[in-house]
């Protein structure tokens, strides 16, 4: 049990307009809050800080709600129950629940999640068994339909996701695994670490020449995490009955105006590609079977996975302007 009666949040000041910067967020110290009956209190041990979470900096209508502003946002977070006034909980449990972004919560039974750190540690609650995880695992399997011998190409690939999409995919059978990133250092990693085939640095030439000397017979399924220039590239080395599951576009988080959209779609027609959106919280229904497959690879090493620490919850918004810009290796995680 904490003695501690103070409590910190990061709340949203401003909504941004482009590049966030730390003036549109406010780091208030208030009370630790008191649970009611059924409740529990959970003192935030490591928390996630994730790309989506930009697009709830908007006031627009989406997939889940806007921050509001004055308030703490939301994310994924791992504590440990200080109080509980229920039989299913005792303090000392650890639990992964939502409402990150601030060193104490109190939450109902249902918004919370018991996870065992003797399995994994807990930060890995947050990646790679994680949301990341399954996003990774039903993306690859579900939204891309891949099969053994498909050629994959994963950008954002030495994130928390990509990083794992090309691991699974090399696993499960693939003729070749190519992934981009933003520097020399995550090239190195993904093709000397993580088992990728062949890895460019989007930053040294146009995307699409770099993918088309790595994948001179084309790709048959492409994993978007970044959009942009990388769609477009990805469409025109894409192979017949290709298929491209979009996860997510960092690049165009921060544009103050939509950009253009991908010049060749035609392709799609003319190849007969299938370009599917996903939203990992559809296949929540997934989570025990990814669980059952991935924590004896992550256990026995066959699976590695690669986080990247901020300390300090008044550090958060800089962790996640770090994340970004691309300050990270994995999984960009704080701990509280």
């Amino acid at each position: 049990m904490t003695a501690s009666t103070k409590a910190t949040e990061i709340r949203l000041a401003a909504r941004p307009h482009g590049v966030p910067t730390p003036e549109n967020f406010d780091i208030v110290d208030t009370d630790v809050p008191v649970p009611g009956p059924g409740q529990l209190l959970v003192r935030n041990l490591v928390m996630s800080v994730d790309p989506a979470m930009r697009g709830r900096m908007n006031d627009v209508k989406s997939y889940a709600p806007p921050f509001a502003v004055g308030e703490p946002m939301h994310g994924g977070v791992v504590g440990e129950v200080v109080e509980s006034a229920v039989d299913e909980f005792a303090p000392g449990d650890h639990v992964l629940h939502n409402l990150g972004w601030r060193t104490h919560a109190v939450l109902d039974t249902n918004q919370v999640a018991k996870v065992d750190g003797s399995v994994a540690p807990l930060s890995a609650y947050l990646g790679v068994l994680g949301m990341p995880g399954l996003t990774a695992y039903t993306g690859l399997l579900v939204s891309a339909e891949f099969k053994a011998g498909d050629t994959v190409f994963v950008s954002g690939a030495a994130g928390a996701v990509g990083s794992l999409v090309g691991q699974l995919a090399r696993l499960k059978g693939a003729k070749r695994v190519i992934g981009s990133a933003g520097s020399a250092e995550k090239v190195r990693h993904l093709t000397e670490d993580l088992g990728f085939d062949a890895a460019f640095d989007y930053k040294d030439g146009p995307v699409a020449d770099q993918l088309a000397a790595a994948a001179p017979e084309g790709i048959d399924v492409y994993f978007d995490n970044v959009g942009g220039e990388h769609l477009e590239a990805a469409i025109a080395s894409m192979n017949l009955h290709g298929r491209i599951a979009l996860c997510g576009m960092i690049s165009l988080y921060n544009a103050a105006e939509p950009p253009p959209g991908p010049r060749n779609l035609l392709q799609l027609v003319v190849k007969r590609i299938t370009m599917r959106g996903m939203l990992v919280s559809d296949q929540w229904g997934m989570r025990e079977q990814f669980l059952t497959e991935l924590a004896p690879l992550v256990a026995s090493g066959e699976i590695k996975y690669s986080e990247t620490f901020v300390d300090g919850i008044r550090n958060a918004p800089d962790a996640f302007l770090g994340l970004l810009s691309g300050a990270n290796t994995g999984k960009m995680l704080v701990r509280l």
